[in-house]
C-alpha cells in the first residue's frame, strides 16, 4: 500500500520535470498538467501522512493526514517543517539527521523504520508508526534534491484493533475480550483459592418487546442497561461484558460462596421490573440468568459452556428464573468438546452429507425447488442431527466453514444434474449471521458460482428474519447485492422472530417462509388460521412469494391450498432425501 503511493509520488516529480523541460509543446503541457492535479487530489485524501521536503526541510508538498498530524498552517508551502524525533534502536534522532545519514551516497530505494516511535517538536509524547522515505530529484538536471517521506500512523490501527473486542452497540467489552480476560485469570488461580463465577443474563422475550417499542427503543434498552451493570461493576468489582443480542457476561472473581453471586443478581433482577419508562410508564423486564462456578460445578476449560447450559435450562424453567450448573447436567450422550474436536476431522474426512427436501408448487406438486440440510455421519455416533452440531458450530465459529462446504457441495451438484440433463431447479441454503459477518461472503459466493459456471437464478439464501435485523444495515446491504445477481433471497422462520412487519420493507428478500410453528394446528384453531391466511395475503401484498412450511398430512395440505400459497414445504411430499433419492423425484 504505502510502497505503490510512493511510486505514484515519484511518477509525479517525473511529471513535473517533464512539463518544466518542454513548455513548448502546449498540448502535452495541458495534459500533463491535468494529470498532476489528479495525482494530486488522489495523494490529498490519502490515509497515510505524505510529505515532501527540500534539502532545507522546506515544505513543498502535504497532504490532508499531514496537515493534521503536524498541525500545519494554511499556507504551508515553503515553511520550514518543525523536524520531529525518531526512535532507532531506543536512541530517539531526528527526522532531517536520519534522512541524511541513509543518503549520504543519495541511493534509489527506499528505507524502511517499521514499528517504531515518532515523537513531535511540541508534544512530549511517543506516537507509534511505520516510517518511509527517499530522496529524489525535483528537476532533471539533479540539481533540485528532495525527499518524499510517508508516515504510517499505527495509532488509527490500534483503534480498529481495540474496536474488535467490543460490541457495537454498547460499546462493552465482547465475548473475544471476555475469553481474553478469562484466559489471563485463570493462569493467576494458583495465587488465590477463591471461587469464580460466570452470570449469563437474558433479558427475557427480547424479541417480541422489539416487535413492540421498536428497533430503536429496544437498543437503547440494552445501552441503559449496559450502562447500568457498567456502574455496578465498578461498585461490587467485577467484569461486565455484553456478549451476543440480548445476553450479558458478569465473571465475578475471588468470591467465597454462591450467596455471592446471589446477591449481585437479586440486586440487577429488582432493578430491571422498574429498569425503564416509556412515556411515563414503567416496562417491566426480567432477566433469565445461567450461573457457572469454579471449582464448584465448573472446570475452567469449560466454564462458558456450562453457564451457556444454565442459561438454557433456565430460560425453559419461565421468564427471570436462575439457574446454577451442577456436574450432573453435563451427562448426556455427548461430549460436546469431543464433538467440537471431530468436527475438525469431520470436515476434512467429508463426514458430513448434504440431504434435499423437495419445495413444490402448491396447485400442481411438482418438485421446483429444494432446501439443502445438513447431515452428520459421525463414525461413533451414526447420524447426528443439526440441532446438536450445529450451535456448537456457531458457538465457536465454525459454522462459517460449514456454510462454504454446503455451497460447494451445492454447486457442484447443480453442475451434475446439468450435465446428466436432470430438471434445473432452485436450491436454497441456509444463511448463518456469522457468514454475512466475515465481510467476505458476497465476494466467495460470486467467486464459487463463477468458478462452478452455475446460474445465480439456481441458488437462494434463506436468513431467519431474527437473524437479519440483529445486523440490519450490513445484512440488508449483502443481501441486497445477492438479489442483484439474480440470487433470490427467502426469510426464513416468518412469525416466529421480531414479527414487526415493518422489517419486512427494509430486508431485500423476495420470498416468505412461514415457520411450521405456526401449522401445526392449523387445521383444528380457527385462531392459527386466520393468522397464516394473514401472512400469506401480507407477503403476496409487498409482491413475495410464499412458502409454507411443516405440511404433514392432506388435511394441512388442502386447507393452506385454499390460503392460495405459492409454495409448500413438509413431510406429506417427502422428509430430507440422500442426493441419490432425491434425484428420482427430479426424474
Amino acid at each position: 500500500m504505502d510502497i505503490l503511493i510512493l511510486s505514484i509520488l515519484i511518477i509525479f516529480l517525473m511529471l513535473v520535470y517533464i512539463i518544466t523541460h518542454r513548455r513548448n509543446k502546449k498540448a502535452l503541457h495541458s495534459f500533463i498538467d491535468e494529470k498532476i492535479k489528479v495525482f494530486q487530489n488522489v495523494f490529498y485524501v490519502a490515509e497515510d501522512i505524505i510529505l515532501i521536503l527540500s534539502d532545507r526541510n522546506e515544505i513543498l508538498f502535504a497532504n490532508k493526514s499531514a496537515i493534521e498530524f503536524f498541525s500545519l498552517q494554511k499556507y504551508f508551502k515553503y515553511t520550514t517543517l518543525e523536524i520531529p524525533q525518531v526512535k532507532v534502536k531506543n536512541e530517539w534522532i531526528s527526522l532531517d539527521k536520519l534522512i541524511y545519514e541513509h543518503n549520504k551516497t543519495f541511493e534509489k530505494r527506499m528505507h524502511v523504520f517499521s514499528n517504531t516511535s515518532l515523537q513531535l517538536a511540541e508534544v512530549k509524547k511517543e506516537i507509534s508508526v511505520n516510517l518511509y522515505f527517499n530522496n529524489t530529484y525535483m528537476d532533471i538536471d539533479h540539481k533540485i534534491p528532495c525527499t518524499i517521506i510517508l508516515i504510517n500512523d499505527q495509532r488509527k490501527e490500534k483503534e480498529k484493533e481495540l474496536l474488535g473486542f467490543r460490541h457495537k452497540l454498547t460499546k462493552l467489552p465482547n465475548q473475544a475480550q471476555a475469553i481474553s480476560d478469562m484466559n489471563a485469570l485463570y493462569a493467576k488461580l494458583h495465587l488465590d483459592k477463591k471461587r469464580i463465577a460466570l452470570v449469563l443474563m437474558n433479558i427475557d422475550n427480547f424479541s417480541t418487546l422489539r416487535s413492540i417499542i421498536g428497533y430503536e427503543q429496544s437498543n437503547i434498552i440494552l445501552i441503559t442497561f449496559a450502562d447500568y451493570l457498567s456502574g455496578l461493576a465498578k461498585e461490587f468489582k467485577f467484569s461486565v461484558y455484553h456478549t451476543v443480542h440480548n445476553n450479558f457476561l458478569l465473571l465475578l472473581s475471588n468470591i467465597d460462596s454462591q450467596k455471592d453471586v446471589l446477591s449481585v443478581i437479586k440486586i440487577i433482577q429488582h432493578e430491571l421490573i422498574s429498569f425503564y419508562k416509556m412515556e411515563k410508564s414503567n416496562l417491566h423486564l426480567t432477566a433469565s440468568v445461567g450461573i457457572s462456578i469454579y471449582p464448584d460445578s465448573s472446570k475452567t476449560y469449560n466454564l462458558l459452556d456450562d453457564a451457556y447450559k444454565a442459561l438454557a435450562k433456565a430460560e425453559k424453567s419461565g421468564h427471570g428464573c436462575i439457574e446454577i450448573y451442577e456436574p450432573s447436567q453435563g451427562k448426556h450422550e455427548y461430549d460436546e468438546l469431543k464433538l467440537y474436536n471431530d468436527i475438525h476431522q469431520a470436515l476434512a474426512k467429508n463426514e458430513f452429507e448434504v440431504y434435499y427436501q423437495p419445495i413444490v408448487e402448491a396447485k400442481t406438486q411438482e418438485v421446483v425447488a429444494a432446501e439443502a440440510l445438513i447431515r452428520w455421519h459421525h463414525p461413533e455416533h451414526g447420524m447426528i442431527t443439526p440441532n446438536i452440531f450445529v450451535p456448537i458450530m456457531e458457538k465457536t465459529g465454525l459454522i462459517v466453514e460449514l456454510g462454504q462446504y454446503v455451497l460447494e457441495e451445492v454447486l457442484k451438484q447443480q453442475k451434475r444434474w446439468e450435465l446428466f440433463k436432470f430438471k434445473q431447479i432452485e436450491v436454497s441454503i441456509n444463511l448463518s449471521l456469522l457468514e454475512l459477518e466475515t465481510g467476505k461472503f458476497v465476494e466467495h459466493v460470486l467467486a464459487q458460482l463463477d468458478h462452478h459456471q452455475i446460474s445465480p437464478k439456481l441458488l437462494k439464501f434463506e436468513i431467519t428474519e431474527g437473524s437479519a435485523m440483529i445486523s440490519e444495515a450490513q445484512t440488508s446491504k449483502q443481501l441486497l447485492e445477492l438479489k442483484r445477481v439474480g440470487i433470490d433471497i427467502s426469510l426464513d422462520d416468518f412469525g416466529t422472530g421480531y414479527t414487526s412487519f415493518a422489517y419486512l420493507k427494509k430486508i431485500p428478500a423476495n420470498i416468505l417462509k412461514i415457520d411450521r410453528s405456526l401449522i401445526i394446528h392449523v387445521v383444528n384453531n380457527e385462531e392459527d388460521q386466520r393468522i397464516v391466511n394473514a401472512m400469506i395475503e401480507l407477503g403476496h401484498s409487498l409482491g413475495m412469494k410464499v412458502v409454507v412450511e411443516g405440511i404433514e398430512d392432506k388435511e394441512m395440505y388442502t386447507m393452506i391450498l385454499k390460503m392460495d400459497a405459492d409454495y409448500i414445504q413438509g413431510y406429506y411430499f417427502s422428509k430430507p432425501l440422500p442426493v441419490f433419492e432425491f434425484q428420482k423425484l427430479l426424474r
